[in-house]
């Protein structure tokens, strides 16, 4: 898997202060996306031991919230198993911390996923820039759901953790 930055102070992409792992890759390619140039699977570094400490380092501070993957798309067929890993590995060492991750895939076709069992919020959906509102939180477009995971996956039904 290849990543473009780990930002290490964002209020932007999930409650409280959060680390952001930016993954590469990207099939659903939208229209006026903020972030274009992660869209290359072959583009920005190889997430290697390195990050995977940097990461470490960050959620092990009091005041970080969690874990926010973004991109690209962290489901990308090319960063599914491995931020399914890291996921994994988040949740057994970090259990305090949430686990946000955005992607242009849709709850109805990940839901089957093993890497939802470890996420707490999935902001589902495609960027469509002519749903864009800027009052939203935490998406940017009107179609983007913000889910509860665990709720959705114990009801069996999408609950939002927003409006």
């Amino acid at each position: 898997m290849n990543y473009h930055n780990i930002t290490t102070d964002d209020m932007l992409n999930g409650d409280g202060l959060r680390v952001v792992l930016w993954t590469a890759g990207c099939t659903h390619k939208c229209e006026g996306c903020h972030n274009p140039i992660t869209w290359d699977v072959q583009g920005g570094l190889l997430f290697d031991d390195n990050a995977k400490t940097e990461i470490f380092h960050e959620l092990e501070k009091d005041y970080i919230s969690g874990i926010t993957f973004s991109g690209g798309d962290p489901l990308h067929p090319a960063n599914c198993q491995a931020i399914t890993d890291l996921a994994k590995e988040l949740r057994s060492r970090f259990p305090q911390k949430t686990i946000w991750l955005y992607t242009g895939f849709e709850w109805e076709e990940i839901c089957t996923l093993e890497i939802v069992h470890y996420l707490d919020v999935l902001v589902d959906g495609r960027y469509i820039e002519k749903q864009r509102d800027t009052k939203l939180f935490w998406r940017g477009s009107a179609n983007q759901r913000v889910i509860d995971v665990q709720k959705s996956l114990s009801t069996g039904m999408v609950v939002l953790h927003c409006n």
